[in-house]
């Protein structure tokens, strides 16, 4: 009996330190910015940034680009066009049939 309850002790104390390492993990996936950095190691919040800065509507542009960028994992380069450099950036639209990524 005494083993297997620290069998089921170590079990749960395994258990909790696993996500404990997870916690951390997500966690260094959040930049010191906010910004989400995706599996391929893209700052979207830098690249969106940058995309956006010559826009009329930057707060707007910037939330658009951020979605985009965390689906797509890519941002074309420039403040616009360019979007050959990232076909799902420039596949995505919007319930109305408009382009939604800036």
């Amino acid at each position: 009996m005494a083993i297997s309850k620290a069998l089921v002790a170590s079990l749960v104390f395994s258990l909790f330190l696993l996500h404990l390492v997870e916690a951390f993990d997500s966690n260094q996936a959040i930049s010191s910015s906010g910004a989400q950095r995706s599996l391929l190691g893209i700052d979207c919040g830098a690249a969106c940034k940058a995309r956006c800065q010559l826009s009329s509507r930057p707060n707007l542009c910037k939330r658009a680009c951020g979605t985009c960028c965390y689906r797509c994992k890519c941002v074309p380069k420039g403040t616009s066009g360019n979007l050959e450099d990232c076909s799902c950036y420039a596949k995505m639209t919007t319930h109305g049939g408009k382009r939604k990524c800036p």
